[in-house]
């Protein structure tokens, strides 16, 4: 067994703030976790401390019901694979896979047998005799996961691995890591800020913000149902459009709260009909992107433009043109004064 259980973790760097204040956390056996959150929320840091890399304040890391904060690295049965490969450039992708094996005393057929095994779940085996160099980036990250999985972890820890690799070297390999994941079945934890990433590859998501865990959950449930207006404006493309709940008369109908509340509403829970029949506004840009039509329209000078998500294949205004906006009741948000969820 494999779970995590983190209680009160803490981590402050000398002369600088809290990176981590108190993270309360379970991971259950086989789950594939994701911390996502922007650059400095803390949540590379606590994936150094459960490694082993860093120490931390106070508080505690279990991994399979054993306390492990005293514990070296080598001795916690996770593996970790970086944004950097860090690929022994001298060495082919064989004795890259199996470095670790060796320098553990295992026996050369042994080591062989196990990093074979390894290359043919990477689909990799027809590149054991290369060199690094001679590698593409996609190539070079599977070796940098083969070499973790030779180890055969309890806990593989993911620390932005694809971040280096380009648009479509990155879909192809959440696609691999997912499959990775069904097939060994292992305890994984994914750490990006990606929300794309975090949205396509997490059984649950833990969303950080500023050294705290926001909120916990499925991809969906956070979706649907965030806990805060930080979760909301994070996860989802375009981002959750936020008004003033007092800012205009048309939306006095949509909620029965105070002004002083924020109302969020998605792109796709917004539907352009003609200017009398909804709130009157105008676009300001029209975006094609593919598959999808992002129109994005102001109610006055002094808000935000509000983002509408429309049918591809329909007849769209055009910059300038004024529209109405009408926002479906039921998928309202409001949040309070410090950013946290309400019923609307």
């Amino acid at each position: 067994m494999a779970e995590l259980r983190l209680r009160g973790l803490r981590k402050r760097y000398a002369g600088g703030a809290e990176v981590l204040k108190g993270i309360d956390l379970d991971i259950p056996d086989g789950e594939f976790t994701v911390f996502v959150g922007p650059s400095g929320c803390g949540k590379s840091t606590l994936l150094r401390l459960i490694a082993g890399l860093e120490d931390a304040d106070a508080g505690e890391i279990h991994i399979g019901g054993r306390s492990v904060g005293a514990l070296d690295p080598s001795a916690r049965g996770v593996a970790m694979v970086f944004q950097s490969y860090a690929l022994y450039p001298h060495m082919t992708v064989e004795q890259n896979m199996g470095f670790a094996l060796k320098m553990a005393g295992q026996p050369r057929a042994a080591v062989r047998e196990r990093v074979g095994q390894v290359a043919e779940v990477l689909r990799i085996g027809h590149l054991l005799q290369r060199k690094p160099r001679e590698l593409s980036g996609g190539q070079r990250q599977r070796v940098a996961i083969g070499r973790a999985i030779v180890r055969r972890p309890a806990v593989f820890l993911f620390d932005e691995p694809l971040s280096n690799l380009d648009a479509a070297l990155r879909v192809q390999m959440r696609i691999e890591l997912a499959r990775l994941h069904r097939e060994l079945g292992t305890t994984m934890i994914y750490v990006t800020h990606d929300q794309v990433e975090a949205m396509t590859l997490g059984d649950r998501i833990a969303v950080f913000n500023a050294g705290c865990v926001e909120q916990v959950g499925s991809p969906l449930a956070l979706f649907e149902q965030p806990a805060s207006r930080f979760v909301a404006g994070f996860l989802g493309t375009p981002t959750m459009n936020f008004l003033p709940a007092g800012a205009h008369p048309g939306l006095a109908g949509l909620h029965a709260a105070d002004g002083a509340l924020t109302l969020g509403v998605r792109a796709n829970h917004i539907t352009l009909v003609a200017p009398q029949d909804g709130l009157r506004a105008r676009i300001e840009l029209i975006e094609h992107l593919g598959d999808t039509v992002i129109a994005h329209a102001r109610l006055a000078a002094d808000q935000p433009a509000v983002a509408v998500r429309l049918a591809p294949d329909a007849r769209h205004p055009a910059a300038g043109d004024e529209v109405g906006l009408r926002i479906a009741p039921g998928r309202v948000h409001l949040f309070d004064a410090d950013g946290r969820a309400l019923a609307a």
